[in-house]
């Protein structure tokens, strides 16, 4: 009875230990879909789950980093929310494919019209945006979300590396090396000469092999004239003794 209780009793603590630290792995991430490159454009999406057990989640805001500004944002619709994109004037102009941008995008804000994200479920928010900063490893953006009783839950704590997580962190871009067009030119080119001394060697030794035939064969004529003429010269002393 007493190994009894005291399994009962880890039982329940451990979870009371799910229940407490479960709003931990409920928070708003983002994700690419395949690879979010420096330098390149990509499309990832912000999953919002709802932790809360008697409210929906009528409100994401989602706040882009203002040290890394992104001039192409372009959210896609998703049914049951409209969508607001605010862009704000920038301290120094960036170049993008040539012309001079003045502005960004600050936030993009999602609305429910209708339920929103009831309870035990979750949303996703797909954005397509660039051009991704080459000197940084990752975006990091603010997320505030708000719930159909008025809570308001603020993801704007941004990990730290050998830190536990935050409470509330905020979603993390990780950014991926841009691929490398000249290597992948030279490896290319690389492979074509390599193939192309492959052919060569097999031309080569095709051409040898067609010589040493060439010659077996003219070898071979030469006997056969030789022993052509070797038996009309016996033939014809065997006529003349014969006649003699």
């Amino acid at each position: 009875m007493h190994l009894k209780r005291v399994a009962a009793a880890g039982a329940v603590a451990a979870s009371a230990v799910l229940v407490l630290s479960s709003p931990a792995f409920a928070h708003v991430s983002v994700q690419p879909e395949g690879e979010a490159a420096k330098g390149g454009y990509a499309t990832v999406n912000f999953k919002v789950p709802n932790e809360q057990d008697d409210a929906s989640t009528t409100k994401v805001e989602v706040n882009f980093p203002k040290n890394h500004p992104l001039a192409s944002v372009m959210p896609q619709p998703v049914p049951g929310w409209d969508v607001k994109v605010t862009k704000a004037k920038l301290d120094k102009p960036m170049e993008m494919h040539g012309q001079k941008i003045d502005e960004a995008v600050s936030k993009v804000t999602w609305t429910a019209d209708d339920k929103g994200i009831e309870p035990g479920t979750f949303q996703q928010f797909p954005v397509s945006l660039g051009a991704l900063p080459e000197n940084s490893d990752q975006l990091v953006f603010k997320a505030l979300q708000t719930y159909s009783n008025d809570d308001v839950v603020r993801w704007i704590e941004e990990p730290k590396e050998g830190a536990a997580e935050p409470e509330s962190p905020a979603p993390v871009l990780q950014l991926t090396e841009a691929a490398d067009e000249h290597g992948g030119a030279a490896a290319d080119k690389a492979s074509a000469d390599s193939k192309s001394g492959e052919d060569a060697t097999e031309q080569a030794a095709a051409d040898s092999s067609s010589d040493g035939l060439a010659r077996g064969l003219g070898i071979a004529g030469i006997l056969v004239g030789a022993a052509g003429v070797a038996f009309g010269v016996l033939a014809g002393r065997r006529r003349g003794e014969s006649a003699s």
